[in-house]
């Protein structure tokens, strides 16, 4: 039943893998459309335009940028993300410790062995990435090494090596990808705005602008929406999987509890990037609220407590 279990979730986040693959394109087509039906209506000089016939001869060339961006970002994604985070390869020769317990745990569970990053910070944080063997990784604070036993990190890597083989990390390499280019989609469109549109005396030019920064703004809402909608659950089933692995499920509510005083990463300030670590390096603690609905992460006491429940 565990193993079904496990397959089940593989296939899931595969399939929410291909959903977003063709989601996101849908997305882009559709704010295509309201972009041409909204310059359309504030058209003053009876000029007027087919929104439909315009988004369809618009489809091919938005197709080919979306297709690029996700190509580049795709294969570029390892060297994205270390920017990002600050890690960096962490060599045996350094720390034969987390080798060996990364190792151990690998054999336990049947899987490769993983690349291995260090983040060059005192808080206690990681993550995993990559979208194959060739590229999974298993990324670890400096804090996080020096500060756990060798328990409770053994638990940390077992809940990220779990994200590993549940697929979670292509499923979040997809989301990143996609919302980075409505984030730089937003942001370039600001700049054009505020350094050339906004000052221009062409009042077409200047609605045409401030309707595609609104677009830009909803579809980078949307995309926020659709990665918070992935990024709950699947931190209670990599604690699972991870209490199941190590037989030791008080190691990692233990970990939990260290991490929970001191997660910020300073290098970290993308919540795209944010929300793969394993508590997020960014977020302010709150009380419930409607903001903590938006959360990347579930509360880490609720975690703490099902752990401590665990039998």
């Amino acid at each position: 039943m565990k193993y079904l279990g496990l397959q089940r979730q593989i296939w899931r986040n595969n399939t929410r893998s291909v959903i977003l693959l063709i989601l996101f394109p849908l997305v882009f087509y559709a704010l295509v459309f309201v972009f041409f039906f909204l310059f359309n209506f504030f058209q003053e000089d009876g000029f007027s335009i087919d929104p439909v016939n315009s988004s369809l001869r618009a489809i091919p060339i938005v197709t080919l940028v979306v297709g690029l961006w996700f190509i580049i970002a795709w294969f570029s994604h390892s060297s994205m993300i270390n920017r990002a985070t600050g890690s960096r390869p962490l060599e045996r020769k350094e720390n034969k410790r987390v080798y060996n317990l990364v190792e151990n745990l690998t054999i336990a569970a049947g899987m490769k062995m993983p690349k291995i990053n260090i983040i060059e910070d005192d808080s206690l944080n990681a993550f995993a990435s990559g979208i194959n063997n060739r590229t999974y990784t298993v990324s670890l604070s400096r804090g996080i090494i020096d500060k756990l036993n060798d328990e409770e990190l053994e638990g940390v890597i077992a809940h990220e090596l779990t994200h590993i083989r549940n697929r979670d990390v292509r499923l979040l390499i997809v989301s990143v990808v996609f919302v980075g280019i409505f984030a730089f989609v937003t942001q370039a469109l600001m700049r054009t705005f505020m350094y050339g549109g906004g000052g221009r005396r062409d009042n077409k030019n200047g609605a045409a602008i401030v309707i595609i920064m609104l677009l830009a703004a909803v579809g980078w809402l949307l995309t926020t929406i659709f990665r918070f909608a992935l990024s709950r659950k699947r931190e209670y089933m990599a604690d699972a999987g991870a209490a199941e692995l190590t037989r030791k499920p008080s190691a990692l509510a233990n970990a939990l509890k260290k991490v929970s005083t001191d997660a910020r990463i300073e290098a970290v300030t993308r919540q795209d990037v944010a929300q793969m670590f394993i508590e997020n390096p960014g977020e302010k603690k709150r009380k419930v609220s409607l903001s903590s609905m938006f959360a990347t992460h579930p509360p880490i006491a609720d975690r703490i407590r099902i752990l401590e429940q665990w039998q």
